[in-house]
């Protein structure tokens, strides 16, 4: 048989079976829209960027803690030194202990404060929220210093302790229920804000006392806000490393020992080993939230009516002052650290100077820091907004490749489970690989931005997702008819309607940025030391009042950014969402 007679035969029982699947592939890929294409390359990107920027991290933190010094593969010895360690196991318990006093002490604050403001008539309620949400705008470390110059062994008030030592336990639930308190406030009068005025109608008629009707009325409508925002409270304590940095003394957590054993040791493994221990509360409080939420069901419907609280002098009375308590002790705080920021020398020589604020006097960086936080910020408000809204976008309003989105969805959804320390260390041992082709990212302002981003970006995705949710699909429906390229669509339609989320998740993106941490603590260099760092270099070295000044020059940016965005709320807000109202 000759070559031509093989080739026709081969090519005659090749094409009975591979055209009809070429065919088949070349009409979907013909079929796809423009609209189609482009969601499909944004669908695949986000992916590839959030496995870049979170799966892959955690994946080489989990190899590295079943690896020796030198990066051989040693099982799970390194576990089983860890549990043998009673000083490691011993942070576990103190790790623990610390949250869920933190959780109930500030459930019970942030409980009565945010129903002082939601259910009683009490006067100056817009002055007690204001001063409830001022501790969001400061870093962990901003109460942990004044702390030390309240209650410290130079404190203005040491002998309100009888003896006891603020550098501790003590210290550190004092200042984590400082700067957890607005986090559990804003849940839980979102919780209480929403009650339907005919069961309390229905228990007056019944001529039920008022005692009653909160265990049996108020209580089970809160319960789910309040479940959520403890848990939601546990988390960020048991991931804290500000706090228990400055004022925790001898006392040992997690999160300072995977700092001690990375930074003071340089004991990779061990510091992989401890950021999983710190991993599975994390995991396990962010598990049990999405449980309650799934659970919590909706108190208003179509026929409800809006709750409006009725004066009560007895009520309104005990409420005013326990706020005018709260709002007193939370100034007291920021106060003392505004004063510490201007004493030349604590406590000797307590002349007022600006001299504090000159930071070149104190480290070689000066302000750079402070600057570096600031473009920081500013990336990651820019690039995380857009990223986070497009691809929530996509999420929710795409229509092809489903099993990419619910991944994608997931995979956003993580960030919230995950300790901004252990994160941090998952990068360095990802990027800093010499096997990485993307080592060079490493030690860059670039590095610190993406970090940041990933960290903060399940709470923006969900509030993207919430705003997209809320467009009326006859807006959607009419772009359709007229067959508006959904990118258009989403260029005309959903960023100007979705513009305060836009607004809401950029200032939210800008103040965390400022104040983080735990996030950045491993990754930056000598040319990107970011403010919070310096505040911690600064307190280290023993320059307490000019690391004051510098968490004070952060709390002042980031009530900046709030303004900012107030006034841009107001001016752009009442162009583009006219539509919401007749």
């Amino acid at each position: 048989m000759s070559v031509e007679s093989v080739i026709s035969v081969e090519s005659d029982l090749i094409t009975p079976t591979s055209t009809p699947l070429f065919e088949r592939v070349k009409g979907i890929f013909n079929r796809m829209s423009t609209d189609q294409w482009v969601m499909g390359g944004v669908l695949i990107l986000a992916a590839l960027l959030m496995i870049i920027g979170l799966i892959a991290p955690l994946g080489a933190m989990f190899v590295k803690s079943v690896q020796d010094r030198s990066g051989e593969y040693i099982g799970f010895a390194n576990y089983v030194n860890y549990l043998n360690n009673p000083a490691l196991t011993q942070s576990i318990y103190n790790t623990l202990f610390i949250g869920i006093v933190v959780s109930a002490v500030v459930g019970l604050l942030a409980f009565c404060y945010a129903y002082a403001l939601t259910r009683t008539c009490m006067p100056a309620k817009r002055l007690f929220k204001l001063v409830g949400s001022l501790p969001i705008l400061a870093p962990s470390l901003l109460p942990a210093i004044s702390l030390v110059y309240l209650f410290g062994n130079q404190g203005i008030w040491k002998s309100w302790l009888m003896g006891s030592s603020i550098y501790g336990p003590i210290g550190i639930v004092l200042g984590l229920v400082f700067w957890c308190f607005p986090h559990a406030l804003l849940i839980m009068s979102t919780g209480l804000s929403t009650a339907d005025a005919r069961l309390y109608e229905a228990a007056r008629v019944m001529r039920t006392s008022p005692i009653r009707t909160f265990f049996t009325i108020t209580l089970p409508g809160a319960k789910y806000g309040l479940m959520s925002a403890m848990v939601v409270i546990f988390t960020l304590v048991v991931c804290d490393f500000g706090v228990a940095k400055v004022i925790g003394g001898q006392y040992n957590v997690l999160a300072t020992d995977i700092y001690k054993q990375v930074i003071g040791q340089h004991n990779f493994a061990m510091g992989a080993v401890t950021s999983v221990v710190l991993l599975l509360p994390a995991l396990l409080s962010f598990a049990l939230e999405t449980r309650i939420r799934k659970k919590q069901q909706s108190m208003m419907s179509a026929n409800s009516v809006i709750y409006q609280p009725t004066p009560n002098k007895v009520r309104d009375r005990g409420a005013f002052v326990f706020c005018l308590i709260v709002a007193t002790a939370i100034m007291v705080v920021i106060g003392m650290a505004f004063y510490g920021s201007l004493i030349s020398f604590w406590p000797y020589n307590k002349a007022l100077t600006l001299g504090n604020y000159d930071f070149g006097r104190f480290i070689s960086y000066g302000w750079a820091p402070f600057y570096n936080s600031v473009k920081m910020a500013l990336l990651v408000a820019l690039i995380g907004t857009l990223f986070t809204f497009l691809v929530a976008y996509c999420v929710e309003k795409g229509r092809e490749m489903r099993s990419v989105r619910s991944a994608l969805h997931l995979m956003a959804m993580m960030p919230m489970a995950v300790p901004g320390m252990v994160l941090g260390l998952g990068y360095i041992f990802f990027f800093n690989s010499p096997t990485n082709p993307m080592n060079n990212l490493y030690g860059t302002m670039t590095i610190l931005v993406v970090c940041t981003v990933v960290h903060l970006y399940t709470v923006g995705h969900m509030t993207a997702l919430t705003a997209l949710r809320q467009i009326p699909a006859e807006i959607e429906a009419v772009a359709a008819s007229l067959k508006i390229p959904q990118y258009k669509a989403f260029l005309k339609i959903s960023i100007p309607v979705g513009l305060p989320a836009l607004l809401d998740i950029g200032s939210y993106l800008f103040v965390n940025a400022m104040t983080t941490t735990s996030g950045v603590i491993f990754l930056y260099t000598t040319d990107n030391v970011l403010a919070s760092i310096a505040v911690m270099h600064l307190d280290e070295m023993g320059y307490t009042a000019a690391a004051a000044a510098m968490a004070v020059m952060i709390m002042l940016t980031s009530a900046i950014a709030r303004l900012i965005h107030g006034a841009f709320s107001h001016l752009l807000l009442k162009r583009t969402q006219r539509w919401r109202t007749r």
